[in-house]
C-alpha cells in the first residue's frame, strides 16, 4: 500500500476496481449531503483530506512492488464516517498516483478497497466500540486511528498473496510472508498514527468545539450520538 502501476494481474485490477466503486459512489451521495446540509463543515472535510494525502505520502519501501507509510484516514472516519471518507481517500489514491507516481491508475481500486473503504470502516469500528463501552475519547481515537492503518495493510497482504500466491504454500504461505515484511515497519507506523491523530483532535477539541459537537464526537449528558439535539460535552476525557 499503494500498490505499484501495473503491478497486479489485470483481472485483479479490474475486480477490485469493481469491489471498491459501490463503496465510493456511495460516499459522493454521504458527501454531496453532509456539504449541502452544512456548508461550514467543507474547511474540516478539506482539512481530514489533507491530512489523509500528507501521511500518506510519506512513503518507505517495504515489499517489492509496494511500500508502507501512515494512511490518516482514521481522523476522517472518526469526523465524517467512513462512507466519506471513501471518497477522501480515493481522491487522495488518484492525486497522488496522478502527481506523485506513488500508486497507480490501474491498482487504484485495489488501493482505494485497501486505505479509502476497509481502513476508515475499521478504525471506526473500533472507535465506537471503545466509546460505547465507556473508553476515554482520546484513547478511543488512537485506537480507531492504529486499527484503520493497520488493516489497511492487512487488507493489502491479501490482496499482493491473492496476485501471487507462494509456488509452494499457496496464498496462505504468501500472505504470512507479506504480512510479515509489512508488520516490521508498519506496526511501529500504526502507533506513531495514532499518536499523531491524538494531538490533532485535541487541536479540533479547543478551535473546533463546537463542529464536533455537531458532528457527534464530543458527547455528554445522555446517549446522544450523531446529529443528536443535545451532544454538549463540557468536558472531554
Amino acid at each position: 500500500m499503494h500498490i505499484a502501476e501495473g503491478y497486479l494481474p489485470p483481472l485483479h485490477a479490474v475486480a477490485w476496481g469493481a469491489a471498491a466503486a459501490p463503496f465510493v459512489v456511495h460516499g459522493v451521495r454521504a458527501l454531496t449531503r453532509e456539504v449541502k446540509a452544512n456548508p461550514d463543515s467543507t474547511l474540516l472535510l478539506g482539512a481530514s483530506g489533507a491530512f489523509t494525502f500528507v501521511l500518506s505520502a510519506l512513503k518507505i519501501p517495504s515489499v517489492t512492488g509496494s511500500c508502507s507509510h501512515p494512511t490518516g484516514t482514521g481522523l476522517g472516519a472518526i469526523l465524517f464516517r467512513p462512507p466519506i471518507m471513501a471518497v477522501l481517500g480515493t481522491i487522495t489514491l488518484l492525486f497522488q498516483a496522478l502527481l506523485l507516481a506513488h500508486g497507480g491508475l490501474t491498482t487504484l481500486g485495489a488501493n482505494a478497497f485497501s486505505m479509502a473503504i476497509v481502513g476508515p470502516w475499521a478504525g471506526y469500528g473500533v472507535y465506537r466500540l471503545l466509546r460505547r463501552s465507556g473508553l476515554p475519547l482520546m484513547a478511543s481515537v488512537f485506537f480507531g486511528a492504529f486499527a484503520a492503518d493497520l488493516s489497511t495493510y492487512c487488507v493489502t497482504s491479501v490482496q499482493l498473496a491473492l496476485a501471487f500466491p507462494d509456488p509452494a504454500s499457496g496464498v496462505l504461505g504468501a500472505l504470512a510472508k507479506f504480512g510479515g515484511i509489512f508488520a516490521v515497519t508498519q506496526l511501529p507506523l500504526a502507533v506513531s498514527e495514532g499518536l499523531l491523530t491524538v494531538l490533532v483532535m485535541r487541536l479540533l477539541v479547543q478551535s473546533s468545539k463546537g463542529e464536533l459537537t455537531r458532528l457527534g464526537v464530543l458527547l455528554s449528558g445522555g446517549r446522544g450520538g450523531k446529529n443528536s439535539a443535545n451532544t454538549t460535552e463540557a468536558t472531554v476525557r
